[in-house]
C-alpha cells in the first residue's frame, strides 16, 4: 500500500471554542479521540505508513499517536512551521517522508470506502493525480464536482453549477510530481493542485459508493458517533 498523508494542521475554527485547547483530530467521537477511529480504520484496510500533516496544535496530536505503533502503524509527523501551509502546501512539505506516490485523506473525515479500489484506479490511470467522488447531490455538503462517463469534468468549490451532483469525497492520490509547482514554504491549496492537473488532463477518478462522514461541526460528530456505535 502507498503510504498515507493525513492533512491535519487547521485551525478548526467552526469547533470553537472546543479547539482552542484540543486540535480537532483529538475531538472525542464515541467515547475516543477521533483520530484513534481513522488511524484504525487506515489499518484495517492494510496501511502501513502514515505521515500526519500537522500544525495547530500539532504537538498534542503527536503526543497522541506517538510512532504508531499502539494502531499498528508507523507514523511520522511534518510540522507547518510558524506559518499554516495550507493543504498543498503541507504536503509539499511532507514529500521527503511521502516518496514518489502516496494517497491523502483531511484530518476530519471518516471515509469507510474501498482504498484499495480507489488505489488501483490510480495506478492503472498512469496519471499525476486522482480525485475519489461522491454522488452526493447537495445532501452531506455542497456538492462541487461535474462526474459524467467515469471521469471529472468540472470542480469547483467557489463556483459550483446545476451539473455538480457529486462531491470531492476526500480520498486523493498522487505522484509526487503533481507538486512541482507548489512552492514550497508558502501557503497553497490542494483544490488548485486537483483543477491544475484538471486542466492538464492529468487527473483520474474513482467514485465511492459510500457515503463519507467527517467532524468539522457538531452535527458531523453526532453522525459519525451513531455510525460508529451501530
Amino acid at each position: 500500500m502507498l503510504p498515507m498523508a493525513i492533512l491535519a494542521g487547521g485551525l478548526a475554527t467552526r469547533l470553537r471554542p472546543a479547539t482552542e485547547r484540543v486540535p480537532k483530530a483529538l475531538i472525542e467521537v464515541a467515547g475516543e479521540p477521533f483520530l484513534a477511529h481513522q488511524l484504525r480504520l487506515l489499518r484495517r484496510h492494510g496501511f502501513e505508513r502514515v505521515v500526519l500533516s500537522v500544525g495547530y496544535l500539532g504537538e498534542k496530536i503527536q503526543a497522541f499517536a506517538g510512532d504508531g505503533r499502539a494502531f499498528g502503524l508507523h507514523v511520522e509527523y511534518a510540522f507547518d512551521g510558524p506559518q499554516l501551509l495550507g493543504t498543498a502546501g503541507a504536503l509539499r512539505r511532507a514529500l521527503p517522508m511521502l516518496g514518489d506516490a502516496f494517497a491523502v485523506i483531511y484530518g476530519d473525515s471518516y471515509l469507510p470506502c474501498d482504498y484499495r479500489a480507489a488505489l488501483a484506479a490510480f495506478g492503472d490511470s498512469g496519471k499525476l493525480g486522482l480525485m475519489s467522488v461522491y454522488r452526493n447531490e447537495g445532501l452531506w455538503d455542497t456538492s462541487n464536482v461535474e462526474f459524467t462517463g467515469g471521469r471529472i469534468v468540472a470542480y469547483d468549490k467557489a463556483n459550483r453549477t446545476p451539473a455538480m451532483h457529486h462531491i470531492d469525497y476526500g480520498l486523493g492520490a498522487f505522484q509526487r510530481a503533481a507538486f512541482d509547482d507548489v512552492p514550497a514554504g508558502q501557503p497553497s491549496d490542494l483544490a488548485a493542485v486537483y483543477r491544475g492537473l484538471l486542466r492538464r488532463g492529468e487527473l483520474a477518478a474513482w467514485e465511492s459508493p459510500e457515503r463519507f462522514y467527517e467532524i468539522g461541526s457538531i452535527q458531523g460528530i453526532d453522525d459519525l458517533g451513531e455510525f460508529l456505535k451501530s
